[in-house]
């Protein structure tokens, strides 16, 4: 539901079990309201005082006979009366792995915000939109996993174990990612730990971030007559020299996740298995946020670029043609049409 009223520093009476209100009462909250919780009968008793000090009365759960009551005495004391649906009890928790996308909370899918929006328990990752949680899960409990480089504050086996131990108490759990939770997300894991306990599990897919943050600075990780293919790698770890070779012989577009520490092996790897000195490369930082920064240079260039803008992690590192096939267009409309302005406009982009 939603209040029509203007709900800061009113008070507002939420009247049903804390449980079964809890959405109600998160949305009173960030209203701006002060809110307090009753049962039917503790809320009868407060209306008959003298001066009753609330200014609006949400009905969640109660025996009908005093919802009447309660409905007509706001109106006698010209107190709004207002219901919210209760949080529907489940005789069978279950485990929802909702892909948060890279982090814009528009790019959440419509089944990930319903998901979201049922959660009793949101178990979620550093990365992804993480601040809209309130909005988008009221009143679930919200558990913060996240991972930073070289730091797991809560190692994966024991977010297997609360997502599980949450799931069986008959709750509905979110198990919130950044990107997609198939891609470099641990999300196969989860699902086996899911299925070793009996849990039903559902996968909601999100938008990665291997394709969306080029997307954001206009590089397409393919182009006709470019690049007909790409790969995207894990960073994490380096690359094997076999691995290395492969990547160089398949040819096309590769988008790197994870791999600002190892940028080092992976450039030198590149070009001793083949991969020439001027391959465009494009580091991607912070997509989707207002900090968010485009560096380009080339593959033998790369060290010295990151090193002299500092930068860091989380970025999408991608490596190829694509990466100026924008600019190269634009120079080609400049060429024909002398258009400096469009020019302009598409190089800033990249």
């Amino acid at each position: 539901m939603s209040f029509d009223l203007d709900l800061s520093s009113r008070v507002v009476l939420v009247v049903g079990d804390a449980q079964l209100s809890r959405r109600a009462l998160a949305e009173a909250v960030a209203g701006g309201a002060r809110v307090t919780s009753a049962s039917a009968s503790e809320a009868l008793s407060r209306l008959g005082a003298i001066e009753p000090a609330v200014d609006l009365l949400v009905w969640v759960d109660g025996p009908q006979g005093t919802r009447d009551t309660l409905a007509a005495l706001a109106r006698e004391l010209r107190i709004p009366f207002a219901t919210a649906e209760p949080v529907a009890p489940t005789p069978h928790g279950q485990v929802t792995l909702v892909g948060g996308g890279p982090g814009d909370p528009d790019l959440i899918t419509i089944a990930g915000r319903r998901a979201l929006a049922r959660a009793d328990v949101v178990l979620h990752d550093r990365l992804g939109p993480r601040d809209a949680l309130p909005d988008l899960a009221p009143g679930a409990e919200l558990i913060d996993v996240g991972k930073t480089p070289g730091h797991h504050a809560v190692p994966q086996r024991e977010i297997e174990r609360i997502m599980v131990e949450k799931a069986r108490s008959g709750l509905r759990v979110v198990r919130l990612k950044g990107g997609d939770p198939f891609v470099f997300g641990r999300g196969g894991e989860e699902v086996a730990a899911c299925h070793r306990a009996g849990v039903p599990v559902h996968i909601v897919p999100g938008v990665t971030s291997a394709i969306a943050v080029p997307a954001e600075a206009g590089i397409p990780v393919t182009h006709r007559e470019i690049s007909r293919a790409f790969t995207v790698i894990s960073g994490h770890v380096p690359l094997s020299e076999e691995e290395l070779s492969h990547a160089v012989g398949l040819g096309g577009t590769l988008v790197v996740l994870m791999g600002v520490a190892t940028l080092p092996h992976l450039s030198a790897g590149l070009r001793r298995h083949g991969m020439r000195d001027d391959m465009p490369v494009a580091v991607l930082e912070r997509g989707f946020t207002e900090s968010r920064r485009t560096t380009v240079t080339t593959i033998s260039g790369v060290l010295e670029a990151v090193t002299k803008a500092s930068v860091r992690s989380p970025a999408v590192i991608v490596i190829g043609e694509v990466v100026t096939a924008i600019a190269d267009a634009a120079n080609d409309v400049m060429n024909d049409a002398g258009d400096a302005d469009l020019v302009a406009a598409i190089h800033g982009l990249a």
